[in-house]
């Protein structure tokens, strides 16, 4: 007889969530990364920071789930819940846990805090619980059975949930002996919409096997495309369909798994021996935090300039002022000498600069809001372009830097070809 798929639940909780202050997005990545050992969710309720509500839904999860993950209220103040919910539910009292205890001293200790009582909280679990490693904060996470159902608490601060995440998949794949032959290919792209993405997949391929379910996630400023087959016996189906993406998309692949744009510039800069400076306008530095997100971005990121204001953008970059009087802040002229004064100041190779009219005022007929120009690459070889992202200003901000970068990427790999968004956000 077949072994059925286990069911599983997802108690996700805070009044945040509930409020929409908080974007849930702790549910995506568990259901991403249970998905990796062949488990679904079959279904996920937010519930705020009330302990009756929350007993009630656990009690009724438990009853219809093989595993329920709790994700949230593990911290230190008096609406972090799920301990004494949990041990409600179970009928076992709370109680200070000695390897959770000594994870909190631990954690205290490398930062030089004290061990509080609203810190030690986070030690008092119920009894009988089995600890789950948080490598990174301060709550530990922990296991109870309620009857026949597994029950996870995770933190709900994203890099902590992450952060357990590995052990916790390979502890299900493990003892639910889930099929190990699954597996999941991303690619990681700018540039691409799903509609479009899809239609040419359509069009040059539409033949697509079956057994390789294909994927989108988009996303500001990537889209991933996800290849995922069922049985390691469809690899080569698998590796098949990946080989078609690549000739089909070409250079609108960053590259594979969670790669992001700066990663793979910074990648790209330190494989040649180069380094890279930005100056900035009209995304306020957003382009610099990008690469300086990346760990160890300094070998080939040393400067970036943010220039906003006109003075500024003379008096540190070198802009002439009768450029900026002839021109205006937003022009071809104007982020040439931004590009150029940032990479004699810095003593970088490449360069990118930025200057547009994010909005929601500032336009004009000539320069409406969502205008941007942009500079990039080495001195000698400065290359420009006007596009236009008519969109809210954070999002604009977003893909201006991320067009930055991936044009970057593209003069490192000696790319010619034109990317699509050329095209499609071409100013008017």
């Amino acid at each position: 007889m077949a072994q059925r798929d286990p069911r599983v639940q997802l108690l996700l909780t805070g009044n945040e969530i509930m409020s929409g202050d908080t974007v849930d997005s702790n549910s995506a990545l568990i259901a991403r990364r249970l998905a990796e050992i062949a488990i679904t969710v079959y279904r996920k309720v937010t519930v705020g920071d009330d302990n009756a509500l929350l007993q009630a839904e656990l009690a009724q999860m438990a009853a219809n789930a093989d595993i329920v993950i709790i994700n949230g209220g593990l911290g230190p103040t008096v609406d972090d819940l799920t301990a004494q919910v949990l041990a409600t539910v179970a009928g076992v009292p709370l109680s200070e846990h000695p390897q959770a205890l000594a994870h909190l001293e631990q954690w205290c200790a490398t930062r030089n805090l004290p061990l509080n009582a609203a810190n030690r909280k986070q030690a008092l679990l119920p009894e009988g619980a089995r600890v789950i490693a948080n490598p990174v904060g301060s709550a530990v996470g922990f296991e109870l059975a309620l009857g026949g159902c597994r029950v996870l608490c995770t933190p709900g601060v994203p890099g902590e949930l992450d952060a357990m995440l590995d052990g916790i998949v390979a502890d299900l794949g493990h003892s639910l002996a889930r099929p190990a032959g699954r597996r999941i290919l991303r690619l990681q792209t700018f540039g691409l919409g799903e509609s479009s993405a899809q239609q040419l997949i359509s069009d040059a391929l539409p033949q697509w096997p079956p057994q390789v379910e294909l994927g989108f996630r988009a996303g500001a400023p990537q889209m991933e495309i996800k290849l995922s087959i069922a049985d390691s016996d469809f690899l080569p189906l698998q590796q098949q369909c990946h080989r078609q993406l690549l000739e089909l998309f070409g250079d609108h692949v960053i590259g594979e798994g969670d790669t992001q744009l700066a990663q793979r510039v910074l990648e790209l800069l330190q494989q040649r021996g180069k380094t890279l400076t930005t100056a900035e306008s009209c995304t306020g530095g957003l382009i610099a935090s990008m690469l300086t997100r990346v760990p160890g971005s300094s070998e080939a990121f040393h400067a970036g300039f943010v220039t906003y204001a006109n003075d500024i953008k003379t008096s540190v970059l070198g802009v002439l002022p009768g450029t900026l009087a002839r021109h205006g802040a937003v022009s071809e002229e104007v982020v040439r000498e931004m590009a150029l004064g940032a990479l004699q100041r810095a003593g970088a190779d490449y360069a990118i600069a930025v200057s547009g009219i994010a909005g929601p005022e500032g336009g004009s007929p000539g320069k409406p809001v969502g205008t941007v120009w942009l500079a990039w690459g080495e001195a000698h070889a400065l290359q420009t372009r006007c596009l236009c992202w008519p969109v809210e200003r954070s999002l604009f901000q977003t893909m201006v830097a991320a067009a930055g970068l991936d044009l970057i990427r593209r003069a490192l790999l000696g790319l010619t070809t034109e990317p699509r968004y050329f095209s499609q956000r071409r100013a008017r």
